[in-house]
């Protein structure tokens, strides 16, 4: 059972000089996380001692919510420091905060320049990319220096690897390169449907471009080309993401939205709608008739269809329906992330596998909370 959290009576002050932080003490995670008592003589219970699990989560869901309202009470409420200052340390405090705007201002030069030069850069590679894509669609021939190039990497990754012959060979089109890609992404693998997959088959190419300098916000835009298929009208899908002018409080860009492109399906070959047939009996006549109705469902293709952010921050919605949209905004923000920053500079690591050694390594990384070198009980634990 979770120790006891004391709480104060009474007038309640911030526990820190300035102002109580914005985010809440974990303390709602020591009550809601059962934890396993020492097993020791001292504290062993008696034979005829028995504890209510309904009584316990009681207790522990009526203190959590005391405190939790306690500590949104206090939330950027100051505790009267800066206050009481004399007036020449106030002003110096003011000073401070002058010398801050001009640094954020610093920053935000730095972020855009940073910006500019992502750009120069991605003008360079394109070439690279051109021939990447020629290799993939069995356009131009894969030369004796390329192939000689990628036997020496595998040899690296693998020195049991086997190098295949240099001589150029004739011109072979690699299937489905872009949809094993993306599959092999451990966020996308989790969208791609294989009603998906038959659709994102004739994926020919992803490219990456940024805004103009001269644009209103800064942003780049992710392009999915296509080759004719049975699904949509469209040759290329786009998903824009739009950056705010000013970095954010951490000095990187904050996202504002993104906006996607309209797919034009053709008749019955909507992947992000799925039709049931149902039977409808009229009132009066007492005829029935079949009527076909469509429903939403899970597809790779929603990605075009973005979430759309509240305009005004005072915009009235559930606390659940909240929370439901910010998962899907960072979602698909991530997304959008991972295609710029990892699959399209990396598409064969991702072909290949290679990347999901890594992409296994963060995931394992965030799924771990650092530890003190005793546990909670002053005990190390036994295994390493």
């Amino acid at each position: 059972m979770s120790s006891n959290v004391p709480i104060a009576h009474g007038d309640i002050t911030a526990p820190t000089p300035q102002n109580t932080p914005l985010t809440h003490a974990p303390i709602a995670a020591g009550l809601s996380r059962p934890t396993v008592p020492d097993i020791s003589e001292d504290n062993e219970p008696a034979e005829d001692e028995s504890e209510d699990p309904a009584q316990i989560t009681g207790a522990q869901a009526a203190m959590l919510g005391l405190v939790q309202g306690r500590l949104a009470d206090l939330v950027g409420k100051s505790s009267g420091y800066i206050e009481s200052l004399p007036i020449d340390v106030k002003k110096s405090v003011e000073a401070l905060k002058g010398v801050q705007v001009k640094q954020n201002e610093l920053q935000n030069q730095y972020k855009r320049e940073c910006l500019e030069l992502e750009k120069k850069y991605l003008e360079l590679q394109q070439p690279l990319y051109e021939r990447r894509n020629a290799i993939i669609s069995g356009a131009a021939q894969a030369t004796a220096e390329e192939i000689e190039a990628g036997s020496q990497a595998s040899l690296k990754d693998d020195p049991l690897y086997t190098p295949l012959p240099s001589d150029e060979g004739a011109p072979a089109a690699i299937p489905e390169f872009w949809l094993t890609a993306l599959r092999n992404h451990v966020g996308l693998s989790e969208i791609i449907t294989e009603r998906d997959a038959s659709a994102l088959k004739n994926l020919t190419d992803i490219r990456l471009s940024y805004l103009p300098s001269d644009s209103p916000k800064p942003g780049f835009k992710i392009s999915f080309i296509f080759s004719p298929n049975d699904f949509f009208e469209n040759d290329v899908l786009d998903k824009t993401y739009l950056y705010q002018e000013e970095v954010g409080y951490t000095g990187d860009f904050v996202y504002d939205h993104a906006i996607g492109t309209e797919i034009k399906w053709k008749e019955e070959k909507d992947l992000t709608k799925e039709f049931e047939i149902k039977k409808q009996r009229n009132k009066n006549t007492n005829r029935t008739r079949l009527v076909r109705k469509a429903r939403p469902t899970d597809s790779f293709f929603n990605f075009f269809s973005p979430p759309v952010p509240p305009e005004n921050e005072g915009e009235d919605m559930d606390d659940e329906d909240l929370v439901e949209l910010e998962e899907k905004l960072e979602m698909d923000y991530q997304i959008g992330e991972d295609l710029k920053e990892k699959i399209i500079p990396r598409a064969i690591d991702y072909f290949t596998g290679k990347a999901l050694e890594y992409d296994v390594m963060d995931e394992d990384e965030d799924d771990f909370d650092e530890l003190d070198d005793e546990d909670e009980d002053g005990q190390f634990d036994d295994e390493v």
